[in-house]
């Protein structure tokens, strides 16, 4: 039996994405396997010097560790009052999840799960609605720009709107890298890839702004644009993902309506069984639903008619009127 073309496309795109996961397994291995281990035994060596150093028993030098570690998000400032939270709940509604800083009691991580419910969903649809307006702006300025410029053809494809959008996510993420650069002291390559793990979700958090020298209050205005570049930074890119959103969606209908078509053709060249010339089944009337009682105005029908009549036969007047009663 011919396969579909849904069913083929959908095979292919599950053996397509297992092999990239599997070539990017070995990528990764072989560009962070070495660097890995190296790093590891410098941080051991590191950690025996400071044993010896300052004669520090293992529990000791755990606990240190622990401080640290718990340390390092309060160097930002209060992490829960209103600007930290505010931040927080952006994180937690664009899905970005950097784990700089989580809730810690039970009331905050319930809360947090029950408004990542509803927010995350709001998000979507406000992302994807600001998406589809950008989209719409998009075409008009391409349009326009067509007709300044004498096309042959006025209308914006999907081709134009996926580069218009496609140009815009790189000004902003190029744009963003300069400015965190500027504010974190991060490279450039480092804030350009900061830039791109947010704006796409990953949010590893290997790299978190507003996290260093109390930036949530002694700088508002860094936090504001902080703020502005996560929203509408992912409102672009929500318009670039609504575009291959829809052409997807496209393609899937052109193929159902090729489908649809091929069939129909395919049942109308089918023969056609000719019209059976045997008895077919009728029936006249029982008069069960009486008793079997005489019929009004007329006598039992007697005698009773076969049981097989012929097709043209079986609507003859008296029987229809026999059928009538």
């Amino acid at each position: 039996m011919k396969m579909k073309k849904q069913n083929v496309r959908t095979v292919s795109l599950v053996v397509c994405t297992f092999t990239y996961l599997l070539i990017g397994a070995a990528v990764f291995d072989a560009l962070e396997s070495d660097t890995e281990s190296k790093r590891w035994e410098i941080l051991s060596d590191m950690r025996s010097g400071l044993i010896r150093k300052y004669n520090i028993s293992a529990e000791d030098y755990h606990m240190i560790e622990i401080v640290i570690i718990e340390n390092k998000p309060h160097k930002a400032g209060p992490q829960w009052k209103f600007a930290g939270a505010f931040y927080f709940a952006t994180v937690v509604l664009a899905m970005i999840g950097y784990g700089h800083s989580t809730p810690v009691t039970v009331g905050g991580k319930a809360f947090c799960m029950a408004y990542a419910m509803v927010g995350i969903p709001l998000g979507l649809v406000m992302f994807q609605s600001i998406g589809e307006r950008l989209n719409k702006f998009a075409s008009v300025v391409i349009r326009r720009a067509k007709c300044y410029l004498r096309c042959d053809t006025t209308d914006a494809t999907e081709m134009n709107l996926m580069f218009a959008t496609g140009m815009l996510s790189s000004i902003i993420i190029t744009t963003g890298a300069a400015v965190f650069s500027s504010y974190e002291g991060w490279s450039y390559f480092d804030s350009f890839y900061y830039c791109f793990v947010t704006l796409t979700t990953i949010g590893f958090g290997d790299y978190v702004a507003l996290q260093n020298d109390q930036a949530l209050t002694s700088k508002p205005g860094y936090v504001a644009l902080s703020l502005v570049f996560i929203l509408f930074g992912l409102a672009v890119v929500a318009a670039s993902i609504n575009l291959l959103v829809l052409r997807f969606m496209t393609m899937q209908a052109e193929e159902a309506r090729e489908d649809d078509a091929d069939s129909q053709r395919l049942l109308s060249l089918e023969p056609r069984p000719p019209p059976r010339d045997d008895q077919t089944s009728v029936s006249v009337c029982s008069c069960n639903c009486l008793g079997n009682k005489q019929c009004e105005g007329i006598g039992l029908l007697a005698p009773p008619a076969p049981r097989y009549v012929r097709r043209r036969a079986s609507l003859t007047p008296s029987l229809i009127e026999r059928a009538s009663v």
